[in-house]
């Protein structure tokens, strides 16, 4: 929505083919843009061929995937380690590889990888998540710094609790384990942000739409924390 507002034409993608023409309908209706709609599995090679076939040769890639289940480290097998690493590690290096030469050739190119707080302070039941997401993180920390000489950058986003259905789920898992209210959960979390608060979509859309713009040229290769001051680190 917010790239969708500065006039950029939009190729969106997701396994949910009603959910995701209705977000497709809403970014329409908002901004008046082109947006193109796939339905898809990005973490499949069909999936990745479908959704770049109809974005044609994009210049702002945003490589976002759901994390893998949170667990004991202890319980996870070979496979489970497998569909970590290909949805949040090599899904984003192929479509990066997909997309970064002709990006290089016409000397402008954004991306941007959205990760996990995780990345700076890991959660000790996220591990899959941890290892898969730290291991791009460490991939385009290399990359970055050779193409941002062609004006092509590449940056992670890290986002901390933001206000969204995926939110109030785990609110909701979380008092029926406790016996506690919903709105007594929700609370006590927002009270332990700095912020006092969780962060809003639009925000969290609007520092996505900055690192993706003509200013960003001179920021590749960081790692932006959007989490209201959760993490306590000075680096």
């Amino acid at each position: 929505m917010a790239l969708a507002a500065e006039g950029v034409a939009v190729t969106i993608t997701a396994r949910n083919a009603d959910v995701l023409n209705e977000a497709a309908d809403e970014i329409r209706r908002a901004t008046g843009v082109s947006v193109t709609a796939v339905a898809g599995d990005i973490t499949t090679p069909e999936g990745r061929r479908a959704a770049l076939a109809a974005a044609g040769s994009p210049d702002i890639l945003v490589n976002n995937a759901g994390g893998p289940p949170p667990g004991n480290f202890r319980d996870w097998t070979l496979d489970d380690w497998n569909k970590a690493l290909n949805a949040n590690m090599l899904t984003a290096i192929e479509l990066i590889r997909a997309t970064v030469d002709p990006m290089i050739a016409r000397r402008f190119g954004r991306i941007v990888n959205i990760t996990s707080s995780a990345v700076k302070a890991p959660i000790d039941i996220l591990g899959l998540s941890n290892g898969a997401r730290s291991g791009l993180t460490g991939f385009v920390a290399g990359v970055a710094r050779t193409t941002v000489a062609h004006n092509v950058t590449i940056n992670g986003l890290l986002p901390g609790l933001f206000d969204t259905d995926r939110l109030k789920g785990n609110f909701a898992a979380r008092a029926r384990s406790t016996g506690q209210t919903e709105e007594a959960v929700r609370e006590q979390a927002a009270k332990a942000n700095p912020a006092g608060r969780f962060g809003r979509p639009a925000e969290f859309g609007a520092a996505c739409a900055y690192l993706c713009s003509a200013h960003a040229g001179y920021i590749t290769g960081q790692n932006m924390l959007i989490d209201g001051g959760s993490y306590p680190g000075t680096f």
